[in-house]
């Protein structure tokens, strides 16, 4: 993980207008978000795992299942997966859960970041403030 410095942290908006603003550009909220708090992520690369810039956010009023509810953005960060080479050891004819759950688990879920995708993640961020903040 690689925090990145931002004009958007603190930020309070409605939630709404947000993803108004950041799912046409690619960014998605991720599957791990709760009543409280969640992140959009926006996918950078696929190769040997994943790479995502990442928002956080936070109710600031309200849930997040809420109509109208206001949010404050976090610290952006990338974030890398590297993937396990080969098969998942677990995944053998008969087994139940190989069926259903054909994934492995990262080899690395906190892989480091290049320095390119810091850059990327860094131009990514500069668009966002000008698109959010006006500037």
């Amino acid at each position: 993980m690689k925090e990145l410095s931002s004009k958007l942290e603190g930020q309070v908006m409605e939630l709404y207008k947000l993803e108004q603003i950041l799912k046409p550009k690619g960014y998605d909220i991720g599957g791990g978000w709760e009543y409280d708090s969640g992140y959009f992520d926006y996918k950078i690369n696929e190769q040997n795992g994943y790479q995502f810039l990442r928002i956080p956010f936070e109710a600031a009023d309200g849930q997040l299942d809420e109509r109208g509810v206001t949010v404050r953005l976090g610290k952006p960060f990338l974030l890398a997966h590297q993937y396990q080479d080969g098969l998942d050891e677990d995944a053998r004819v008969g087994n139940l859960s190989a069926s259903v759950n054909q994934f492995q688990e990262p080899a690395n879920p906190d892989a480091p970041v290049s320095e390119n995708y810091v850059k990327l993640g860094q131009s990514l961020i500069k668009d966002l403030e000008q698109d959010i903040l006006g500037e």
